[in-house]
């Protein structure tokens, strides 16, 4: 019966194909008729919807022009009301038959929600009090010949939004609102640093050589030159030759290109500032960064406090500033400033608390990073600048004149999340030659992350570079912060996607924006498949029961740092409370493909760490070898999405 049920109800819901061609037809009927709604190129519009709701007073009974795209309509007799969005907002629109044209109404009954026109009329208050306009001429703009989303779920799905953010942004105000805040931030930031006498330039994309930054590099050619180029992986060497030139303060806001993993905090292509400021040090940007987060703060949300990751920030002024060594000390008691320099016994204190130094080069350096990256980092809430680091991984920081074995250099982190970094800069050619050096054996030795050899670099530095303090941040990191999003493809506009029905060349799983229904099944050949013999040993039914199967929804996935094979899933498992799962499939998935898959795992395994995170949990995977061959395939097993999150497998 409920069936049945289905089947009539299907039947009398027009499909969107019916839907696409019903658009078309009105749209052919107007064209017919000579009134095209492409035809027009412009349309003075003399007020915005909240010019009139904020200004009534203003516009009371006073002609005005407006436009926008229709959201709703209610009413088809003499009398209809709707409500048009635009750039500012809505309004309501009431239109009477014997306020318009004959034709004029007849038409606009057809008008279609996402049609998009213009009205000439005056403002008025309804008998409910609502300010809107009684339209007296209307003109069709623009025909939307797709329909909008359903308007009270609006656009829920996530991928989709991202893909499509032009209706992202028709149907969800807050995305608007991320967007807006993100540009009055970039604004503001330049303001700020004019203010202080800086001068924006503007380098190239495109180098022979990629370096400013420890990352991997995307590669294109040059075909008139003939040679290999690589798009910039930081502005920092370029805006340095700069300060040899003699320009004192200068910045740049770019794009930046790694080709690197993506997840809820990274994406291959997004936006940095990079400043250079002359006879200054680290404490200097640490000034510059807090005034402009801050100041942003205040300026922009009107309050220095405010809600990111699931916790209260303060941002205000006098922020906490601490060493590497002294953070580790307060947080795991290791106290690496009492081996200094002993790189035996620092891998055996950075072990002693829990620290994975595995794929690690064995330095007192390391074995401090490592510590601080492994337990102290996810603990800085609040505003936190990190200070004096190893000088292994800053090959461009200068050294400290009291401690050698650590640089002037500083990262700050809110919520766990690292927001900038900035140097006290090398400025000895020599130093800088002997660590380009090192980086150079690093990627001779596979490290495709690895700083290149910048000899050009050099030559400027041997010029004579002051000293200076410079500082980068990432414009979509502080855009987070400041708009309350977890997710940086929330902040940029159009965020690095597979395209639709691409194929990952390991495990051949398609990613798709939307599931397709096949007419027919498709066709697999398995018969290269290698089949295991089956297990001999029976287990009996109370041993069996004791493993917890259950349907889990993966709420986020990120490839774990400094791991080649780790993904690292947060689900929802139905408690109420998100479990973190580790699985070493990185090979096979990327971590964007798998966000809102309903997955299955075993719960009640005992916690284990790896890379010093605490795996509750396995994710199930087949996994198989195909005939004559060592290469090894694996599928997650992914379920309906109709399988509630915590659903018990029996």
């Amino acid at each position: 019966m409920n069936e049945e049920r289905k089947n009539q109800q299907a039947a009398a819901e027009p499909s969107l194909s019916e839907i696409l061609q019903v658009r078309r037809d009105k749209l052919k009927a107007l064209q017919d008729a000579g009134r095209d709604p492409f035809v027009q190129t412009r349309f003075e519009r003399s007020a915005y919807s909240a010019d009139i709701k904020n200004d009534f007073d203003a516009y009371d009974g006073k002609t005005l022009q407006a436009a926008g795209r229709i959201m709703s309509k209610r009413g088809m007799g003499k009398a209809i009301f709707c409500d048009i969005q635009d750039d500012r907002g809505q309004i309501q629109l009431y239109v009477r038959k014997d306020a318009v044209t004959e034709q004029e109404f007849a038409d606009f009954r057809k008008y279609d929600i996402g049609d998009i026109i213009g009205v000439r009329g005056y403002a008025f208050k309804t008998k409910t009090g609502e300010i809107s306009i009684h339209v007296q001429q209307i003109t069709l703009l623009s025909k939307s010949l797709r329909p909008l989303p359903e308007k009270f779920h609006g656009m829920t799905n996530t991928e989709l939004r991202y893909r499509q953010r032009y209706v992202d942004l028709i149907m969800n105000p807050e995305s608007k609102r991320n967007f807006q805040i993100r540009s009055r931030f970039v604004a503001y930031l330049r303001r700020y640093l004019d203010g202080l006498g800086f001068m924006e330039v503007e380098t190239p994309v495109l180098s022979p050589i990629a370096g400013g930054a420890t990352a991997r590099p995307f590669i294109t050619h040059h075909n008139t030159l003939d040679i290999d180029m690589y798009m910039r992986i930081a502005t920092e060497l370029h805006l340095k030759r700069l300060i040899v030139g003699g320009i004192e303060r200068v910045y740049e806001v770019g794009r930046i290109f790694r080709n690197e993993g993506m997840d809820t905090k990274h994406n291959p292509e997004f936006t940095t500032c990079e400043l250079y400021q002359a006879y200054t040090n680290l404490d200097g940007m640490m000034d510059i960064l807090e005034g402009i987060l801050s100041g942003a703060a205040k300026e922009i949300l009107g309050t220095y406090q405010l809600q990111w990751l699931g916790h209260d920030v303060d941002l205000t002024p006098s922020w906490r500033r601490v060493t590497m060594a002294d953070a580790v000390k307060d947080v795991t008691g290791a106290d690496f400033m009492a081996i200094l320099g002993d790189a035996d016994a620092a891998v055996a204190l950075a072990k002693s608390v829990g620290v994975d130094m595995e794929n690690v080069a064995h330095t007192w350096g390391n074995a401090l990073y490592e510590t601080f990256d492994q337990k102290v980092e996810s603990t800085l809430i609040q505003p936190t600048f990190i200070t004096m680091y190893p000088v292994e991984v800053s090959p461009l920081a200068k050294r400290s004149p009291e401690q050698p074995a650590l640089t002037e250099r500083y990262e700050m982190f809110i919520c766990g999340c690292e927001m900038g970094n900035a140097f006290s800069e090398l400025n000895d050619p020599i130093d800088q030659y002997q660590r380009f050096k090192a980086q150079a054996e690093k990627r001779a030795h596979g490290d495709e992350e690895a700083n290149m050899m910048d000899e050009d670099f050099v030559m400027a530095l041997e010029y004579g570079m002051p000293p200076t303090g410079g500082l980068g941040f990432g414009i979509d990191r502080c855009a987070m912060l400041l708009c309350g999003a977890s997710s940086i493809r929330d902040v940029i506009l159009f965020p690095t996607m597979k395209t639709l029905n691409d194929v990952n060349k390991k495990n051949d799983v398609k990613s798709k924006a939307a599931e397709e229904v096949k007419a027919e099944p498709e066709k697999i050949d398995f018969s290269k498949v290698k089949i295991e013999p089956l297990f001999e040993e029976a287990v009996d039914f109370d041993t069996f029961s004791k493993s917890d199967f259950r349907a889990v929804k993966v709420k986020e996935c990120v490839a774990v740092p400094k791991s080649k094979k780790l993904l690292q899933f947060t689900l929802d498992d139905g408690t109420g409370t998100d479990r973190t799962i580790l699985s070493g499939i990185h090979a096979y998935y990327e971590p964007e493909e798998l966000v809102g898959k309903t997955l299955i795992a075993i719960t009640n395994l005992p916690p284990r760490k790896m890379m010093g995170i605490e795996s509750c949990g396995m994710l199930l995977s087949a996994v198989n070898n195909l005939k004559d061959s060592e290469d090894e395939e694996l599928h997650l097993l992914m379920v309906d999405n109709h399988i509630p999150a915590g659903a018990k497998l029996y």
